[in-house]
Order: C-alpha cells, then sequence, then structure tokens
C-alpha cells in the first residue's frame, strides 16, 4: 500500500479536526479519534469513539490499523484538555481528567504506534505541548505539568526509539483560536502575548508548517526537539 497513514488523536473538532481535513486533501489515510462521533465524512478517514486514556480501546483501534493498513506512517499526538485554576483550588477530579487525556493518552498512543513502526523501520510522532510550560504561568499549575510531562516522554522514546527510524519531537503552541482558550480570561490571554517575541495568536498554518517539516522524508536526523512557536 502506497499511501501513508497518518493517526491524528482529538480529530473531531479544533486544530485536530483542520489536521484530519488537511491530510485527507493531501490524499492520506487519516484515522482519528474523539470521545464523541465525528461529522467528518470521507473514504479516506475511520474515526473511532474513545477516551484516547483507555487502554482496552486504544488497544482495539490499533487492531484494526494493523489488519487494515499493516503501518502507521505518522502519529500526532494532538488530544488534549486544559484547565486554568489556582493549584489550591483545582479539585482532584480536573487533575485525574487533565493526566489521563495529555499524558497517559499521549503515552499509550505512541507506546502502540511504535510497535508498528518498528516492524516497518520508519515513523514520525509528533507530540503537543504548550508555552505555558516554559512560561511557568499561574493558574495552569497541573495543565502546564501534564505538558512538561509530555515533553520529557518525547525526550526519552526519541532516544529509545532512534535505532529504528522513528522520530519523536514535540510542538508548544502560542494559544490558537479554539475551544481550547474559549474560557481563558482576555487579560490571561493578552500577557501571555505580551511575552513572546511575536505578540499575536497562533494559526493553524503557523502548527502546520512545522508538522510537514517534521514529516519529511528529510527530517529524519531530527528528534527529541521541543519546538515552541511564538518567540518564546
Amino acid at each position: 500500500m502506497n499511501s501513508k497513514v497518518i493517526l491524528i488523536t482529538g480529530s473531531r473538532k479544533g486544530i485536530g479536526r483542520k489536521l484530519a481535513e488537511y491530510f485527507i486533501r493531501k490524499k492520506y489515510i487519516v484515522v482519528g479519534c474523539s470521545r464523541t462521533d465525528s461529522d467528518l465524512i470521507s473514504n479516506n478517514y475511520f474515526h473511532f469513539t474513545l477516551d484516547v486514556s483507555d487502554e482496552l480501546l486504544v488497544k482495539k483501534m490499533f487492531s484494526f490499523v494493523r489488519k487494515e493498513f499493516k503501518k502507521i506512517d505518522f502519529l500526532i499526538n494532538n488530544a488534549g484538555l486544559a484547565s486554568m485554576n489556582h493549584f489550591i483550588l483545582t479539585p482532584t477530579s480536573s487533575f485525574d481528567k487533565l493526566t489521563n487525556t495529555n499524558f497517559k493518552g499521549t503515552f499509550l498512543f505512541t507506546r502502540e504506534a511504535s510497535k508498528l513502526m518498528i516492524k516497518n523501520k520508519f515513523g514520525r510522532i509528533i507530540n503537543f505541548s504548550t508555552v505555558a510550560s516554559p512560561l511557568n504561568l499561574e493558574g495552569e499549575a497541573v495543565y502546564a505539568s501534564t505538558k512538561a510531562a509530555v515533553e520529557k516522554l518525547t525526550k526519552i522514546t526519541a532516544r529509545e526509539l532512534g535505532s529504528f527510524g522513528i522520530t519523536v519531537n514535540a510542538i508548544g503552541p502560542t494559544p490558537i483560536q479554539t475551544d481550547l482558550i474559549k474560557a481563558v480570561p482576555k487579560n490571561k490571554i493578552q500577557e501571555l502575548l505580551n511575552s513572546q517575541s511575536i505578540k499575536r495568536l497562533g494559526e493553524f498554518n503557523d502548527l502546520i508548517n512545522v508538522i510537514d517539516f517534521l514529516l519529511r522524508n528529510e527530517s529524519n536526523f531530527i528528534t527529541g526537539q521541543i519546538i515552541y512557536l511564538g518567540g518564546v
């Protein structure tokens, strides 16, 4: 099979949806997932309704991919939750949701995708971090911590998978106008933008530029890197 196979988590809306549509236009086979059903319809798109932290359902999804396509070329761990709250006021229910989605989900998908990639001696894995981690933003202790864990996972798995032709990198976007930041007060967004070298919200094209670069065959010597956007 000559078509590239890309798996994108959190593909029902926001950045994940735009990524799915972008790679469908490029004639890739796109496998997506989210906690609720998707209305994205294409002969090249396959959607699974699941929680990314549910190990059993994640394994069933990869079983389908293995049987149908025999490979995964690219994985984008996009699924994520954000929450803004003083750490003293943060309930353990929020802690669990953020940790399960942002960190455990990334771990599970990276682990299962790697098994297929190792067999084919090729793979590109892109994780999502956030500028909230290096900026140590107040009110985002748990969210930033889960993404800091993703960054460490990125660096270590890059070392463990490098000999198999698999690269692992992460992107830390500045805020992009999606549902993820709707609940964040405007003054907090402005404070963040003021800390950047380029003082504007991010756009989808900013992201896809980096993603396309990391997925190229010529980028096989770039791994274990965290790329923050906006000049943080």
